[in-house]
C-alpha cells in the first residue's frame, strides 16, 4: 500500500479522498490555490502546497506544478478526483513516466475511452447498442447534414474528447445545424483542445442510467448496479438515484453485463462508469465511458457498503481485489442532492460570497459529503458544488421522505442555494412517482 498520496483537487472531493487515505493510514499531501489558502479542509493534510493563482490553468490544471509538488513532498501516486485533471490522459501518462501512480486507468485506456467516437466503436465491436450516428469524427459541414437527414432531426452535436456537457447542443434542422457544430467546436477546442465533434440521433424522452464498475490489475472486474441520473438540467446532473426506478430486473442485467463486457474489452483498471441511454421502449444504448470516480459514487457506496475511493487505493497500488460479484450485496434505496450555490429563481445563476451560516441535517440514514462551514467564502472561479446531500432507506418511498426532511433542515445563509429548488422537485408530480426523464426538469422548468 502506498505510504504518501498527493491529491490533486479542492473542496469536497479532496476531503473525500483525504479521509479515505486517513482511515488507511496513508499520509496525504493536499494542493491548494492562492484562493483557496485557508480553506479548513487544507488543516486535516499531512502537507499541503501552493501550487498558484486562482485561475484552474494556473492552478489545479497545472500539470507542471502539480508534478513538481509530487516530486518535492515524495509521495507514491496522486489521486485526481473527479473534474480537472482526472481523465486527462496527458496527466496520467507523465505520472506515469515520473514513476508516479496515478490512481486512476492507464494512460492508454483513457486516451481509448476518451475518445467518444473510438468509444462507440469498442462498444460496437463488443456487440453493445450505440446511438445511431456517425463512426468518425465530421470536419465537413455537408457530411455532418446528410447525415442528419438519414438518422433524422433532431441530432445531438457532441465534442470527441468531451464531458461534463461541454460541447453539446441540440440541432432540429440544417441550419441550426451548421451553428451549432461552430459552437460545438468551438467550445469542444476551448473544453479540451480538441475541436473534433459528431453527431448522434437524439432520443426523446430517454432515462440516463450509468454503471459502476471496479476492477484490479488482475484481471477481476465487477459491477456495483446502476444509477438513475436523468434529473438534469442543460446536461448537468442534479439528482442521482440508485436504484432506478426506471427499469426493471431484466434491463438491469442488460446494462450491467455490457458494462463489464466494455471494460474488460479495454482491459479496464480501477473506478470507472459506463452511461447508456434508455428510450421509452425499453432499448438500451451506449454513450460513453468516465475513467474516474464520479460525482454521485456515495448512493453505491450506501446501497453497496463499499467503499469505492478505498478500493481505487487498492486496485492503483497493485491489490487483488476482494470483491466478488455474487457476495455484493444491494440494500434499499439511495438518493442524492446536489447542493449548489446557485440561484434557481435566476437561471440558476452562480452565486459566490461568504456563507454566513451552515447547518447540515442529521439523522438516521442522512449523510453529507461537504467542504463549506459558516464563513466559507465561494469562490468564483471554481465549480459550484456546496455539498453532496445523500439519503439512505430500506425503499425509495421512505428515501424520499427523508430527503424532504433532510432538506427542511439543511440551512445555508448569505448565498443562493439551490436546496428550495430540490424540495420542489421532490414533491413535484411525477418524480414521487418515478415518472421522469431526461426532459422532465426543463419541462418544469418551462411551466413555471
Amino acid at each position: 500500500m502506498f505510504s504518501r498520496v498527493l491529491i490533486a483537487n479542492r473542496g469536497e472531493i479532496a476531503l473525500r479522498v483525504l479521509r479515505a487515505c486517513k482511515e488507511m493510514g496513508i499520509e496525504t499531501v493536499l494542493v491548494f490555490s492562492r484562493a483557496d489558502a485557508g480553506a479548513k479542509y487544507l488543516e486535516f493534510a499531512d502537507e499541503t502546497v501552493c501550487i498558484g493563482d486562482a485561475a484552474p490553468a494556473e492552478s489545479y490544471l497545472n500539470i507542471p506544478r502539480i508534478i513538481s509538488a509530487a516530486e518535492i513532498t515524495n509521495v507514491d501516486a496522486i489521486h485526481p478526483g473527479y473534474g480537472f485533471l482526472a481523465e486527462e490522459d496527458e496527466f496520467a501518462e507523465i505520472c506515469e513516466e515520473s514513476n508516479i501512480v496515478f490512481i486512476g486507468p492507464r494512460s492508454e485506456v483513457m486516451r481509448k475511452m476518451g475518445n467518444k467516437v473510438q468509444a462507440r466503436k469498442i462498444a460496437q465491436e463488443n456487440k453493445v447498442p450505440v446511438i445511431p450516428g456517425s463512426d468518425d469524427p465530421l470536419d465537413d459541414d455537408d457530411r455532418a447534414l446528410e447525415l442528419a437527414h438519414q438518422i433524422g432531426y433532431p441530432v445531438m452535436v457532441k465534442a470527441a474528447a468531451g464531458g461534463g456537457g461541454r460541447g453539446m447542443r441540440i440541432a432540429h434542422n440544417d441550419i441550426s445545424l451548421k451553428n451549432m457544430l461552430a459552437v460545438a467546436r468551438s467550445e469542444a477546442d476551448a473544453a479540451f483542445k480538441n475541436s473534433s465533434v459528431y453527431i448522434e440521433k437524439v432520443i426523446e424522452r430517454a432515462r440516463h442510467v450509468e454503471v459502476q464498475i471496479m476492477a484490479d490489475q488482475h484481471g477481476n472486474i465487477v459491477h456495483l448496479g446502476e444509477r438513475d441520473c436523468s434529473i438534469q438540467r442543460r446536461f448537468q446532473k442534479l439528482i442521482e438515484e440508485t436504484p432506478s426506478p426506471g427499469i426493471d430486473d431484466a434491463m438491469r442485467e442488460k446494462i450491467t453485463r455490457a458494462a463489464v463486457k466494455i471494460a474488460r474489452a479495454v482491459e479496464y483498471t480501477n473506478a470507472g462508469t459506463i452511461e447508456f441511454l434508455i428510450d421509452k421502449d425499453g432499448n438500451f444504448y451506449f454513450i460513453e465511458m468516465n475513467a474516474r470516480l464520479q460525482v454521485e459514487h456515495p448512493i453505491t457506496e450506501q446501497v453497496t457498503g463499499v467503499d469505492i475511493v478505498k478500493e481505487q487505493l487498492r486496485a492503483a497500488a497493485g491489490e487483488k481485489m476482494q470483491l466478488q460479484q455474487k457476495r455484493i450485496e444491494f440494500n434499499g434505496a439511495s438518493v442524492e442532492c446536489r447542493i449548489n450555490a446557485e440561484n434557481p429563481a435566476d437561471e440558476f445563476r452562480t452565486c459566490p460570497g461568504m456563507i454566513s451560516q451552515f447547518a447540515p441535517p442529521g439523522g438516521p440514514g442522512v449523510r453529507v459529503d461537504t467542504h463549506a462551514y459558516a464563513g466559507y467564502e465561494v469562490k468564483p472561479f471554481y465549480d459550484s458544488l456546496l455539498a453532496k446531500l445523500i439519503v439512505h432507506q430500506p425503499t425509495r418511498e421512505e428515501a424520499l421522505a427523508c430527503l424532504y426532511r433532510a432538506l427542511t433542515e439543511f440551512t445555508i445563509e448569505g448565498i443562493y442555494t439551490t436546496i428550495p429548488f430540490h424540495r420542489d422537485l421532490i414533491r413535484h408530480g411525477g418524480y414521487p412517482a418515478g415518472n421522469f426523464d431526461l426532459g422532465f426538469v426543463e419541462d418544469l422548468l418551462e411551466t413555471g
